[in-house]
């Protein structure tokens, strides 16, 4: 049986930064505040798979956010290779097709090792920066919330373990797929925070009240002048929606 979240497992804390140093310097405040730390594509490319088996050593959690979007071998070998390195959760596109996402499942189950489980395979589906009309410009017409469930099904019907949807597509996702299919959700500002660059966004309580499992939260917590104290606070903003 699966182990029940707690409200600080299901915060996704983005470690957006482009050094070692500052990367692990923020891990170390905050691997007892965050149940998870998102490596994404800029301190991936400028520190690699060290810094991953980093915060592996410190005790952390890690999610792997490369989108990966590529022929199903490349894809599947990359998604090996994401498991022997021990992350919990990898990313990749939905657009990338049944075919790519069945791969990414394969081969992060081949890279699962003895006492260790295979990467959990979340599929994108729209970018939270991402309206109607930038839809519209890739040739995806119709409401952003069809889109997003339609690539939601295509990634429950691959085996993903779930989604990265908006907060705002988070029922519609929860309503069309199986029971227990995950869904993260990014664009989470807490009350009083700048949306910058994200189009679609909530507050953690209302993710949460929408059907999301976990949350990813970057600047609210990064460029708080207590980043600690901010983590507690939207843990404690899932706690009471949880109730």
């Amino acid at each position: 049986m699966a182990k029940e979240l707690t409200p600080r497992d299901r915060l996704i804390f983005a470690l957006d930064m482009n050094t070692r140093h500052d990367g692990l310097e923020m891990a170390k405040r905050l691997v007892d505040h965050v149940g998870v730390f998102k490596i994404g594509l800029e301190l991936f490319s400028a520190e690699g798979p060290s810094m991953v088996r980093a915060l592996i050593d410190l005790g952390a959690a890690v999610f792997l956010d490369l989108k990966l979007h590529d022929i199903p071998t490349t894809v599947e070998r990359t998604a090996l290779n994401a498991s022997v390195m021990g992350v919990r959760f990898l990313t990749v596109h939905a657009a990338g097709g049944q075919r790519m996402l069945e791969a990414a499942c394969r081969g992060a189950r081949e890279g699962a090792g003895t006492g260790r489980e295979s990467a959990k395979i979340l599929a994108v589906t729209v970018l939270t920066s991402m309206e109607e009309s930038d839809l519209r410009d890739i040739g995806m017409e119709g409401p952003t919330n069809s889109a997003v469930e339609r690539l939601a099904l295509l990634a429950d019907k691959a085996t993903c373990f779930g989604v990265i949807a908006s907060p705002r597509e988070a029922a519609a996702v929860r309503a069309a797929c199986r029971p227990g299919f995950g869904i993260v959700t990014p664009g989470i500002r807490p009350a009083g925070s700048e949306p910058q660059d994200q189009a679609r966004y909530e507050t953690p309580a209302s993710a949460i009240e929408s059907g999301a499992d976990y949350l990813v939260v970057g600047r609210p917590i990064r460029d708080a002048a207590d980043p600690v104290k901010a983590a507690a606070a939207i843990v404690a903003e899932i706690a009471a929606a949880k109730k």
